[in-house]
């Protein structure tokens, strides 16, 4: 029987760090020990039962290290695999949590490779008593691997649940549950006996996407600015003496920021800056009333702010129209 042929790009993370015991379940990162591809493959020989995976080189670092330059460099690296391996199934990319859902979606906006690509990470380190990497590896090799992940986009997989990189994000600290999809559910599960799929992204996924980042050398500067009671738009005029091209207002749910931040987005927006209003709530959509279209802001739907930030960055790499940049965050 031949196996599928699944390349594993290793970032680094929790999944591929070494603490120095089998109770290091925290402060694992003090040793400085993160295993490259091909060691972290090597430690779990069980993956040679279900595919023949390609180890990759790629980084060993904490995810919040990763940037734009990162992502570039995974898309590159996708695609070379690809055109070096034509029977390649699918691709494995193995991150930290903290920034996981960043990457995710980043690369299901711009990647240019049909196989499917799957991000995962784990929530212990790989020398843990009961470490979740393994088993998440394995299950993450499996579904890149599995036909059903042909056109889904990219994938996350943690916990035995496979999930849309729109719409994944990380809700807890510590618990192997962290990952969750909050007002659609995941699209599948990773079971012992099959990668069984449920669901289908509706959103536009990579490949099929108009953003196109090979010839950039830096995304446009979009930042956040986070909703507290009291805010007085100290942050987001720091944001325009920084040079924001655009602000995600991060504000109260529904999608309300405070006197304060709110006059100080006015003077963003009149200055040419985009303003989009999102919430910090973590789900639901945002809705553009009265009070947002007459001071010029426009709405990032149920994307959370991070999210909201790496669509917004790219729709201004092609244009400042608000209509625009409005179908795009309906698009994707």
């Amino acid at each position: 029987m031949t196996l599928p042929k699944v390349a594993f790009i290793g970032t680094g993370g929790t999944i591929a760090s070494m603490g120095a015991t089998s109770l290091e379940l925290q402060d694992y990162g003090a040793s400085g020990v993160i295993l490259q591809a091909d060691a972290l493959v090597a430690r779990y020989p069980e993956l040679g039962m279900v595919a023949d995976v390609v180890p990759v080189r790629h980084s060993a670092v904490p995810s919040p290290n990763i940037d734009f330059a990162d992502w570039k460099a995974l898309n590159a690296r996708c695609e070379a695999l690809v055109a070096e391996h034509p029977d390649l199934a699918g691709i494995v990319i193995g991150h930290g949590t903290a920034t996981l859902e960043e990457t995710a979606y980043f690369l299901n906006l711009t990647a240019k490779v049909a196989v499917p690509i799957v991000l995962v990470g784990s929530q212990r380190p790989a020398s843990a008593l009961s470490s979740d990497a393994g088993m998440n590896l394995l299950n993450a090799v499996r579904t890149a691997a599995s036909p059903g992940a042909r056109g889904m986009g990219v994938l996350v997989l943690l916990n035995d649940e496979i999930h849309a990189a729109r719409d994944v994000t990380k809700t807890a600290t510590l618990r192997l549950q962290t990952f969750r999809t909050a007002d659609f559910g995941v699209l599948g599960h990773a079971d012992g006996d099959a990668i069984a799929f449920y669901r289908r992204p509706i959103r536009a996924v990579a490949p099929d996407t108009e953003f196109d980042i090979r010839g950039l050398d830096a995304l446009p500067r979009v930042d956040i600015a986070y909703a507290y009671a009291g805010a007085d738009g100290t942050a987001v005029r720091a944001f325009l003496a920084a040079g924001a091209q655009g602000i995600i207002s991060a504000g109260f749910a529904p999608g309300m920021a405070t006197p304060g931040d709110f006059a100080a987005l006015q003077e963003a927006a009149a200055q040419g800056v985009v303003v989009m209003q999102c919430t910090r709530a973590g789900s639901g959509r945002t809705h553009k009333g009265k009070r947002l279209r007459e001071a010029g802001f426009l709405i990032t739907d149920n994307l959370t702010p991070q999210k909201a930030r790496l669509l917004l960055a790219l729709a201004l790499t092609k244009t400042r129209d608000p209509v625009e940049i409005e179908r795009m965050f309906l698009t994707y």
